[in-house]
């Protein structure tokens, strides 16, 4: 199918714009009083604003637009934060930019995470798996309602504390609650690949299932950073994760898999490592592998 860059670009432009000003307006109507709101309420309320703006922009560009890789909708998000953010001011043109940049990549980052925690949950509604952000998990734990054994609740504090995955899998079995699995979201990890990895192996190793969710593919094209996920040769004997799912349609295979807003096979895959983590824990390490099979 052939698409101009002109239709997805304008198309994300204005979702961008539609959903910030309804959520600065919304936020500004919940105030007490709207007429004396401080510039840092302001910054707050345009922060809100931003991250959820650029959530929507990408979950409906990869709707509407299937055909047009992952990465391009993503850039024309990119670049409409930037012209949003900055404006035209000639005398201020260049600070506004770099602070258009510098919130984008506040934004962005967290508008990702959110995104998988919203699409994937969906795909798992009729499990009893749910997927939640790091900020969640804290506050399951401190209320004593995640249930793993203690040496489980010492290990995942240290992951929250240093700020380690961006997600976590969790399961209800009757009525009980267990986090098994741990998720890095990235738009794309290509300069991250080493540190990122460190943790992964370290969750594995922990019994935890430990999985990727990139938006840009594009860094698998070269063979390292493929054999750094997939292990089994001479200079990465170890696989980097159990899976590593991907919106780009890069060459899959081992334990690449293409991924798209239904999240099927990342559905798929969570509920075997659910229900493995439950019954077989001890066997649950980095070699373990979940089915292989593509969507359309």
């Amino acid at each position: 199918m052939i698409m101009s860059k002109t239709e997805y670009k304008n198309y994300c432009r204005k979702v961008y714009t539609s959903v910030f000003d309804k959520m600065m307006e919304e936020q500004v109507k919940q105030t007490k009083n709207s007429t004396l709101i401080s510039n840092k309420k302001l910054n707050e309320f345009e922060v809100v604003a931003q991250k959820e703006a650029i959530k929507q922009a990408i979950i409906r560009g990869l709707e509407s637009f299937p055909h047009v890789n992952a990465g391009l909708i993503w850039r024309a998000i990119y670049e409409t934060h930037i012209h949003h953010k900055s404006g035209i001011d000639n005398s201020e043109i260049i600070h506004k930019v770099i602070s258009a940049d510098q919130s984008w990549k506040k934004s962005s980052g967290h508008a990702f995470e959110e995104m998988v925690k919203l699409l994937a949950s969906a795909a798992l509604v009729e499990s009893n798996i749910e997927i939640i952000l790091q900020r969640d998990l804290s506050t399951l734990i401190k209320a004593n309602e995640i249930n793993n054994e203690p040496r489980d609740i010492s290990w995942l504090k240290e992951q929250i504390a240093g700020d380690v995955f961006d997600l976590y899998a969790v399961v209800k079995v009757k009525d009980k609650k267990y986090c098994f699995g741990c998720i890095q979201c990235k738009t794309s990890i290509r300069d991250r690949v080493t540190r990122d990895r460190e943790p992964s192996l370290r969750a594995m190793q922990s019994y935890f299932w430990s999985v990727a969710i990139v938006l840009d593919g594009d860094f698998l094209k070269l063979k390292k950073f493929k054999e750094m996920v997939n292990g089994g040769t001479s200079t990465q004997h170890a696989n980097g994760w159990h899976g590593m799912y991907v919106f780009t349609k890069e060459e899959m295979g081992e334990r690449i898999f293409h991924t798209n807003v239904e999240f099927e096979i990342f559905k798929q895959h969570a509920i075997e490592a659910a229900n493995m983590w439950l019954s077989q824990r001890q066997w649950f390490n980095e070699d373990w592998k979940p089915s292989i099979f593509e969507i359309d």
